[in-house]
C-alpha cells in the first residue's frame, strides 16, 4: 500500500507535528504564500499557508468563538467590528451572529485564501461572505490601519504568526495605528500563538501595546491544532471595565443573545484572563 502524503510543520525549533494527507484538494503558490488544503482522518479538512497549519474544521470554533465572542460580549454595544486577516471566514461568521453588529470590515491580503475557503471549507464560513453587513476589502491590513475607513468598536487581529505577510501585524508601527480604528472605549484582540513556544511573540507584543493602550493583558485557549500548550490572545483597551466585567452582565448578554456555542460560555471567559506564572511574568 502506497502511504498517504504528509505534511509537517516546522514553526518552531527543534519541534515540529506531521499530519498525514487522505486527501489533497488544493496545493500551489499563491502572489503572497503558499497555500495547501488537504483532508486528514483527525483534523478533517484544513489549510497550511507556508508550511504553517492556520485552521482545520475540527477544531476551528475554539479559536474563532473566544477571538469574536469575548471582546464583543465585554464591550456590550458593539455596531462595527474590524477583522484583519480571518481570509478562512470562521471569524466573520462567529461575529455576525452578534445581531447588534452594523458592519463588519474584514480586510484580508491575500483573496486566494477566501476563494479557496470558500470552495474547499465552507463550513468555516457558512455563508457569512453574503451576509450584507460585511465589507469585504482585499488589501494590506497594515496599510488600512494607516487610514480606515470608520472608526470601530471592536477590531480583530486574526494574522498568521509573525512570519511571511503576517510579520507587519507584530510590529511596533502596527500596533501605534491600531488606534486610528477604534472609538474611544473600542476594544483590540490579537492571536499570539502559544506562550510556552513562543514567548518572544507574546512578550513583545504586550511590550508594545503598552506604550498605546492603558489596559493590556492577554487570555487563553487550548486549541488542539496549535500544539505545545494554551494559546494566548492579546487584549489592549482603554477602558479597564470591559476585561474586569462582572460575570452577572456577561450572563444576561449572552443568555439574549440566544445561540449556541461549543467553546464560549461567560464562565470560560472569565476564567480565561486566569493566567499562569509563567504566562502573567512575560506580560509584566
Amino acid at each position: 500500500m502506497i502511504p498517504n502524503k504528509t505534511y509537517s510543520e516546522e514553526l518552531h525549533r527543534g519541534f515540529g507535528t506531521t499530519f498525514e494527507a487522505d486527501e489533497i484538494y488544493f496545493e500551489s503558490e499563491t502572489d503572497h504564500q503558499r497555500i495547501v488544503v488537504f483532508k486528514n482522518s483527525i483534523f478533517g479538512r484544513m489549510m497550511m499557508l507556508d508550511g504553517v497549519t492556520q485552521t482545520t474544521e475540527a477544531d476551528e470554533f475554539i479559536y474563532h468563538e473566544m477571538l469574536s465572542h469575548t471582546p464583543i460580549l465585554a464591550h456590550g454595544n458593539a455596531l462595527k467590528v474590524l477583522i484583519i486577516g480571518g481570509g478562512d471566514g470562521g471569524m466573520l461568521r462567529e461575529v455576525l451572529r452578534h445581531p447588534g453588529v452594523e458592519k463588519c470590515t474584514m480586510v484580508e491580503i491575500d483573496n486566494s485564501v477566501v476563494e479557496l475557503s470558500k470552495q474547499y471549507l465552507p463550513n468555516h464560513s457558512q455563508g457569512a461572505f453574503d451576509d450584507p453587513r460585511a465589507n469585504l476589502v482585499f488589501g494590506d491590513g497594515a496599510a488600512f490601519v494607516l487610514d480606515p475607513d470608520d472608526r470601530y468598536d471592536v477590531m480583530i487581529v486574526d494574522s498568521t504568526d509573525p512570519i511571511g505577510p503576517g510579520e507587519v501585524l507584530f510590529q511596533d508601527n502596527f500596533y501605534a495605528n491600531t488606534r486610528n480604528c477604534l472609538n474611544p472605549d473600542g476594544i483590540l484582540v490579537t492571536q499570539n500563538g502559544v506562550p510556552f513556544l513562543q514567548a518572544d511573540e507574546l512578550r513583545n507584543s504586550m511590550t508594545h501595546l503598552k506604550q498605546f493602550y492603558s489596559d493590556v493583558s492577554c487570555y487563553l485557549a487550548t486549541i488542539p491544532t496549535y500544539v505545545g500548550g494554551p494559546m494566548a490572545f492579546g487584549w489592549a483597551s482603554n477602558t479597564e471595565a470591559h476585561r474586569k466585567i462582572d460575570i452577572g452582565i456577561l450572563e444576561q448578554r449572552f443568555s439574549k443573545l440566544g445561540i449556541q456555542t461549543r467553546y464560549y460560555t461567560p464562565t470560560v471567559h472569565m476564567g480565561a484572563f486566569a493566567l499562569p506564572p509563567y504566562i502573567s511574568d512575560l506580560i509584566e
